[in-house]
Formats: structure tokens, sequence, C-alpha cells
């Protein structure tokens, strides 16, 4: 985990205890969760950071790194919350909201999703929350913060990122549907990370560690994106994104 964002949400962390996993009264909290996202080593990652239980009151009862993989899991251990990554094989985030949707509506224990990925596009926030996922926070969240959004969740609230709050508002504010952008409907979601990626001025090297692929994996991503839009370079990709307000 790297250096953290601020969450926002409709609850305070003197509200559900802070990440020491106990409450105000000093009774000690638990909520169990499932990690879900298809690389490893992230999973690792968090399980370190927020899985030690009588720190943090978290406790991983299960991990999945594809959609059914996921749902199996899910519907087994029956967690208070899910940790859902965006982009997954087998359909995405979106699909495993859709095949949990019986268990989020469940009149006891439901089950709650928070997205935790490390795309910020405002399509990608709108998809998992019109699919019923409390929350979504990026990967640059602290594991402290991450720990109270878990917890917050549980409780029932709606949990974001900063900046991400604002693309659901206007979202669920407009009633006019959003206009599909052909050109980027040809991208694949690993492509359109590493567009995003690329016209913020990341190295190769730098996009490779954050999306957890190799650098060689990062140039065949790239060379499809120019070649599907028809751009030659990085520069003219960097102004093709930035027209479109995905920088």
């Amino acid at each position: 985990m790297t250096e953290g964002s601020a969450v926002t949400g409709t609850g305070g962390a003197g509200e559900t205890g802070g990440t020491d996993g106990t409450t105000g009264a000093g009774e000690t909290r638990r909520v169990r969760v499932v990690l879900v996202d298809d690389h490893r080593m992230f999973r690792t990652g968090v399980q370190a950071e927020i899985g030690e239980t009588a720190r943090t009151g978290v406790e991983v009862v299960g991990e999945a790194a594809d959609v059914d993989q996921a749902v199996t899991v899910i519907t087994a251990t029956r967690p208070e919350v899910v940790l859902l990554d965006v982009h997954l094989p087998g359909g995405g985030g979106v699909e495993v909201l859709r095949r949990c949707a019986p268990l989020m509506a469940a009149a006891e224990n439901p089950v709650r999703f928070l997205a935790l990925s490390v795309s910020d596009a405002a399509e990608d926030v709108i998809g998992v929350i019109r699919g019923g996922a409390r929350g979504y926070v990026t990967k640059t969240i602290t594991g402290t913060d991450l720990v109270d959004s878990v917890f917050r969740v549980q409780d029932g609230d709606a949990v974001f990122s900063p900046r991400l709050a604002g693309f659901v508002l206007d979202a669920f504010a407009s009633t006019d549907a959003p206009p599909v952008d052909e050109d980027l409907d040809r991208l694949t979601q690993r492509e359109r990370e590493v567009l995003r990626l690329i016209a913020r001025g990341y190295a190769y090297k730098e996009i490779a560690k954050q999306l957890f692929i190799s650098v060689k994996t990062v140039e065949s991503h790239v060379s499809a994106v120019l070649r599907k839009l028809q751009l030659s370079n990085r520069h003219e990709l960097t102004r093709w994104a930035t027209a479109r307000r995905l920088v």
C-alpha cells in the first residue's frame, strides 16, 4: 500500500470504532472480509496490511482472482464486506455484483461490497455503484483508512476516495445517459488503464509496477492502444486522452 488519501462517507470513524478493532466502549469489533483481485501480490499486500485481526478487527476469510472464484468464495463464506477489484477475468467486478445480488439484498446479514481499484475512471466508479457497491476507493489508500472504510461499509455507510464521490453525484443527478465513445469502447479495460497512466506521464517501468505486470506487457498494451486509436506515438495519445478528460 502507498501513501493514502482521505476517505469520505456518511459516517465518522468515531461511530464505527478505530482501526484497532475497538468501539468507543472498548468492545472488540470484528468484520469478516473477502479479497477479490486478480493480482496475488496485491492480495498478499492487503492481507498483510489489514488482516492482523487482533490489531485491526479485520478477519480475511477468503480470496479470489476471477469472477467465478469470487462468486464461489463469497457464497460459501458470506462475509460482511467484500473488497472488490473492478477489472477481473470473467466479466469484471460488475459481473460479481450481478451474480451476488441476492446476497446483497438479504434481509439479515447482507454482503456489502467496497470497490478497491487502481482505476479512478468515472465509468468504472459509476458502473460498480450502479451494480450495488457501497463505495469505491483507489489503491493509493493507506491501510489505516482502508480498515476504517471496511467498518463503515459494514455499517451501511457509503465511502469514496475524495474526488470519486463527485463522479457519483454527477451521474445520479443527471437524467441523461453518458454519450458513447466508440473509440474508447474499442479498448479493453486493461488498455484503458495503461492509456491513462501513459497520458499522465508514467514511464513503462512505473506502469508495470503500478499494474503488477511486466514492462513487455505494458509495451504490448501501448502498441495495441496506438493501433486501435490510429495514433502514432505517446504524445498524440496524451493529447487524445486529455481532450476526452480521461487524465
